[in-house]
């Protein structure tokens, strides 16, 4: 058995869906059988250190090809190496059009789709209707993002399956335990492009004089980079949060578990999280999260583990936060609630839908 994955990405960028995939390389491999392979094309991805891809493969991954950002040289690449695999994977819609050309050049050759978000959260034009329809099961991190899908295609419920994301296993260890009384630091983390400006980040800011106002000292730390930087420095100083709000940059993986135990809460009132990973690894170093009540966001936060706000509603965010940060949260339950989304779990999962039979087609 010979399987290929398609990714955007896997090394270069940011973001919940590259990391995602690693753990589905890492799990390919894994579930393969001693005469398995795995090969893997990432169009985005040039050159990729061997010590990061090792961490995520093993003897199983007999190729490896990064494009560069080249589409021609992604879809050649594909079709090579699809046509003498037993199995496509696609890690992005976007990539799915190809693994549909190559079914339909090798006959009976199933292909799957790894569905995340706000990339399927639309109507499809007729080619990717097409390739929907061909995929022998689709893999959505949510219920959320299933149903959206649905609404947009006629597929068949029994042709698609939610399989939640999970913790990289592969990552440092977190060192959970209970913040400093006196600590009253509320961390963010999201790419600040405009084109995310969906995010939430720039309510999160305006909520902070009134988180303020009842929480002496609270400070809101956001990490992150974008071309929507600017604009939210300018609005923390008009509302004369300077030293209360702190735009960090960018912060490693490494990095970002001293992070996440430096602060009390973990706010991100975002719109359109197809999962929300990021909510599990605070969970992960025992910190409660803040997310908006939208998208998939409601399927990782429950009560125990966290407030639920409207996006956009910075009254409301500034409740919620206020909330958490007096509130004495459970250890156990935020650790029990990350344990829940673990590696072996997904691994699982995926094992099990890539060997069940073929659903019936609409």
């Amino acid at each position: 058995m010979t399987t290929l994955l398609l990714a955007p990405e896997l090394f270069t960028g940011e973001g919940g869906i590259m990391r995602i995939l690693r753990l589905y390389l890492k799990a390919l491999c894994e579930s393969s059988g001693d005469g398995d392979s795995v090969r893997v094309i990432s169009l985005n991805d040039g050159n990729v250190n061997a010590g990061d891809l090792a961490a995520y493969s093993d003897r199983r991954l007999v190729e490896w090809k990064g494009c560069a950002r080249g589409k021609a040289n992604f879809c050649w690449a594909a079709l090579r190496m699809g046509l003498a695999c037993d199995r496509i994977v696609c890690g992005h819609i976007g990539q799915l059009p190809i693994a549909w050309i190559i079914s339909r050049l090798r006959p009976g050759l199933p292909y799957f789709l790894v569905a995340h978000g706000i990339e399927v959260w639309r109507p499809f034009s007729p080619l990717e209707q097409r390739a929907l329809r061909g995929a022998r099961r689709i893999l959505c991190v949510s219920d959320y993002t299933r149903r959206q899908m649905l609404s947009h295609c006629d597929l068949g419920e029994d042709r698609t399956v939610v399989v939640p994301n999970a913790l990289d296993p592969t990552l440092e260890p977190p060192r959970p335990g209970k913040p400093d009384d006196a600590t009253h630091l509320i961390l963010s983390i999201s790419r600040l492009t405009t084109a995310d400006n969906y995010k939430g980040i720039e309510h999160l800011v305006a909520a902070m004089p009134a988180i303020r106002a009842a929480v002496p000292g609270a400070r809101l730390r956001v990490i992150g980079r974008g071309d929507g930087l600017p604009a939210l420095v300018a609005q923390a100083r008009s509302l004369g949060l300077e030293g209360a709000v702190d735009f960090a940059g960018f912060i490693d993986d490494a990095g970002l578990g001293v992070e996440f135990e430096r602060c009390r809460l973990f706010a991100l009132p975002s719109q359109k999280e197809g999962f929300g990973l990021v909510y599990l690894e605070a969970m992960a170093h025992g910190r409660p999260c803040l997310g908006a009540r939208s998208g998939g966001v409601p399927e990782v936060i429950t009560e125990a583990t966290g407030v639920l706000v409207g996006y956009g509603d910075v009254p409301g965010i500034a409740a919620g936060a206020i909330s958490a940060l007096k509130r004495d949260w459970s250890l156990d339950a935020l650790l029990e609630r990350a344990r829940s989304f673990s590696y072996p779990r997904l691994k699982a999962q995926l094992e099990s839908v890539l060997s069940a039979p073929e659903a019936v087609r609409k």
